[in-house]
C-alpha cells in the first residue's frame, strides 16, 4: 500500500470516534495490551508524561513538549484528533512521524492486528509507542483521547500526571456529574507518581484527594503554588508575570498561544516543569522563555485562538464544548471589530442546545457541516439555533460558508470559525 491507501485502510475498515462517535470508544484496554503484546511492549522502553482533562490537555501537551525539546529532550508528542495529516498525532521534537514508518507498520502488523481487531484509536496508540520506543525518545508527553482509567494511552507508567480541569463533555460515555468525570479522569493515577490538578473544583477536589492517597501519589494542585499578575493578550501573544508562593518567578513571560484560557494552562504547565525539576530534569527560565514564547513553530499547533486573515479578521479555534465555548466568546467580545460574523458547525453527540444559548445574538451566522459521519447536518443545527434566537443561513459546506462570510464580511468585521475541531481542521 501506499500512504493515501494505508490510511483509507485505518481510517475505513477500523472503528474511529472522531467518524462514528461512542460506537469506536471501547470500555476496556485489553486490545491496547495486546497490541503491545505483539510489539515487545514498547510502552514500557521510554519515560512518559501522562495528561488527561476536558480541555486544555492539548495545550498543555504542546507547550510541556516544546519547553522539554528546547531543553535539549529528545521528545515524543502524543495528541489527538489531527487537523490535517494523521501524522500530526505523533511527533518528535516538533517533527511529524514518516509516511514511510506509518505503512510500513501498518503493512508488517496487519495481519496480527486484525485478529485483535483494534479500534482506529487502538492502531494509533500502538504505532505512537512502538516509534517513540524505536526512535530512543528521552521523554514523550501523552495526551488521552478520550476520559483517561479506560482510556488506551492508559497502560504506561508515567514519571508525571496532569489533569488540566473537569467539565462537562462525553457525559454519555464518561458520566453525568462532575465527579463522575473527574473519576474517570483521575483513572491515570498511578502509584508514587506525581500529579498536578490544573483548576480546582469544589466538585472533584475530593475525588482527586481519594485516589491519590489510594495510589500514594503525591498531589499539587496547581493554582495553589501559582498565579498570574498584570496578564494582557496583545496580536496573538499573552504577556503575564508569573507568581509562585506569593513571590514574582518569572517576569513577562511571553506565550505565542493568545487563547484567554491559556491563562489557566500556563499554571498548569508551569507546576508541571517544577516537578519535572524535582524528578531531575534540566530546566532553566530560559528554556521556559524560549519555549513558550515559540510553541507554534515548535511543535506546529494549529487552532487556538489562531488568526487567520487581519483584514477581516479572521479567528479560529477548536473550543467545542461549553466550558471552552465561553472563554472564547470572552475573547470574542473583548476584540474590537464592527460585526461579528461566526461560522460554525458541530457534532452530533455534543450538548447543541446549551452551546446556542451561549452564542451572542447580535452576530450573523453562517451554519455548516464538517466532511464526517458525525458531523450535525447545517439545516438541523440552522434549525436549532433559529429556535434560540441566533440569525443566519445553512451552507452545506465549512467552505460555503467561509466564503459567504468573507463575502459578507468588511475590513474592519470579525469572523470567527468552529463550533467543532473538524470545522476548524477545513479551515486552516
Amino acid at each position: 500500500m501506499n500512504y493515501q491507501q494505508t490510511l483509507d485502510y485505518l481510517f475505513s475498515k477500523l472503528p474511529m470516534f472522531t467518524r462514528i462517535g461512542a460506537a469506536a470508544f471501547k470500555k476496556d484496554l485489553t486490545n491496547t495490551l495486546a497490541l503491545c503484546a505483539v510489539l515487545n511492549e514498547p510502552h514500557t522502553q521510554f519515560k512518559s508524561i501522562h495528561i488527561a482533562g476536558t480541555n486544555g490537555k492539548g495545550s498543555t501537551s504542546h507547550m510541556l513538549a516544546a519547553i522539554l525539546q528546547t531543553a535539549g529532550y529528545k521528545t515524543g508528542l502524543y495528541t489527538s484528533p489531527h487537523l490535517k495529516d494523521f501524522r500530526e498525532r505523533i511527533r518528535i521534537n516538533g517533527k511529524m512521524i514518516s509516511e514511510s514508518e506509518v505503512i510500513t507498520f501498518v503493512e508488517k502488523y496487519r495481519q496480527q492486528f486484525e485478529s485483535i481487531e483494534p479500534s482506529f484509536f487502538e492502531w494509533c496508540v500502538a504505532l505512537c509507542f512502538y516509534y517513540f520506543a524505536k526512535q530512543h525518545v528521552d521523554i514523550s508527553v501523552i495526551e488521552t483521547g478520550l476520559g483517561g482509567r479506560l482510556d488506551s494511552t492508559n497502560i504506561i507508567n508515567p514519571q508525571l500526571c496532569v489533569i488540566t480541569n473537569i467539565g462537562w463533555d462525553h457525559v454519555d460515555m464518561l458520566g453525568d456529574t462532575l465527579d463522575k468525570i473527574a473519576f474517570e479522569k483521575a483513572g491515570i493515577i498511578k502509584p508514587s507518581v506525581p500529579v498536578v490538578i490544573g483548576e480546582q473544583l469544589d466538585e472533584t477536589s475530593d475525588v482527586f484527594i481519594e485516589q491519590t492517597k489510594k495510589c500514594h501519589a503525591p498531589l499539587v494542585f496547581a493554582q495553589q503554588q501559582i498565579a498570574l499578575r498584570n496578564t494582557h493578550f496583545e496580536n496573538g501573544i499573552l504577556r503575564t508575570d508569573i507568581i509562585e508562593n506569593g513571590k514574582l518567578w518569572l517576569s513577562s513571560l511571553q506565550c505565542d498561544l493568545g487563547g484567554y484560557y491559556q491563562q489557566h494552562n500556563i499554571i498548569t504547565v508551569l507546576v508541571a516543569v517544577r516537578q519535572l525539576q524535582k524528578l531531575g530534569y534540566q530546566i532553566t527560565d530560559d528554556h521556559l522563555y524560549t519555549a513558550l514564547n515559540s510553541v507554534k513553530q515548535l511543535t506546529s499547533l494549529q487552532g487556538r485562538w489562531q488568526t487567520l486573515s487581519t483584514s477581516p479578521l479572521i479567528i479560529c479555534d477548536t473550543g467545542h464544548n461549553t466550558n471552552g465555548i465561553q472563554y472564547v466568546l470572552q475573547q470574542i467580545d473583548a476584540t474590537p471589530k464592527k460585526h461579528l460574523h461566526m461560522v460554525i458547525g458541530m457534532v452530533k453527540d455534543k450538548d447543541i442546545q446549551k452551546v446556542l444559548q451561549l452564542l451572542p445574538s447580535y452576530a450573523t451566522y453562517y451554519f455548516c457541516r464538517a466532511n464526517i459521519p458525525r458531523a450535525l447536518p447545517e439545516q438541523e443545527l440552522a434549525a436549532a439555533a433559529h429556535a434560540a434566537g441566533l440569525k443566519g443561513l445553512a451552507y452545506p459546506t465549512v467552505a460555503d460558508a467561509l466564503t459567504a462570510a468573507q463575502k459578507n464580511a468588511h475590513a474592519d468585521d470579525m469572523i470567527f470559525i468552529g463550533g467543532s475541531t473538524f470545522v476548524v481542521a477545513e479551515a486552516v
